[in-house]
């Protein structure tokens, strides 16, 4: 993708909301048609920057009526790396209409024993950027270094590893924001506009929100609980 291209994409997502558009296997929503739908939606009625989109069949269906930026990615499977797990993932992401490839960049073995390096050169071979979803510092440098484009702290709280906590990770945020020159979008337990905010404040580039906003069953469980009768 030409530098102009990169820093114009980028720019509009600078201090602006991206929402993941997603819902999961047996969820009334789980097809194409709603997940466009969905993104549509969101995109229509609110100043949203972009769409984060999983799976090849829904990025092409929201990628027919949404203009805005697509981060896509494939998810394979359900434990260990599995979000885009790799190069070939990638790529069939990228082809879809995914302007920028999210991947899971933590430390852990990759399904198909490759190194990431070769999962970040097919994605820049096809034209898109790579979103190295992290969980560490450690893990956002390394990522940087190979050639991530931009970096998000995703997978905090889902390795191990990582900070175990019910909100977003601000500290790591704050740390990879201190320590990369590529931006670095906060992601992750988000579930308040104030939460969102802080993240800004913390030094992400842009904040990506999924389940506060567009899980249904999820939003109405946490009003149900907060009723005397539920």
């Amino acid at each position: 993708m030409p530098a102009d291209r990169v820093r114009t994409l980028l720019n509009g997502l600078r201090g602006r909301l991206v929402v993941s558009c997603q819902a999961p296997p047996g969820d009334p929503l789980r097809a194409p048609e709603h997940i466009a739908a969905m993104a549509a939606s969101v995109t229509a009625g609110a100043p949203v920057a972009g769409v984060r989109v999983q799976g090849v069949d829904d990025i092409r269906a929201v990628r027919a009526v949404v203009g805005l930026p697509v981060i896509g990615l494939w998810k394979d499977g359900a434990e260990g790396v599995y979000i885009t797990p790799t190069a070939g993932h990638a790529q069939a992401v990228a082809k879809a209409g995914a302007e920028i490839v999210a991947v899971d960049a933590t430390g852990r073995p990759r399904p198909d024993g490759r190194p990431l390096r070769e999962t970040v050169e097919a994605v820049h071979g096809l034209g898109a950027l790579l979103m190295a979803d992290v969980s560490t510092v450690e893990e956002g440098v390394a990522a940087a270094a190979l050639g991530a484009d931009v970096v998000s702290t995703t997978l905090s709280g889902y390795t191990p590893y990582s900070r175990q906590q019910p909100g977003p990770d601000l500290e790591l945020v704050a740390e990879l924001a201190g320590r990369l020159d590529v931006p670095v979008f906060a992601e992750g337990r988000l579930h308040t506009p104030e939460q969102a905010a802080a993240a800004i404040e913390a030094g992400a580039w842009g904040v990506v929100v999924g389940g506060a906003i567009t899980a249904p069953a999820a939003i109405a469980t946490r009003f149900a609980a907060a009723l005397p009768h539920s």
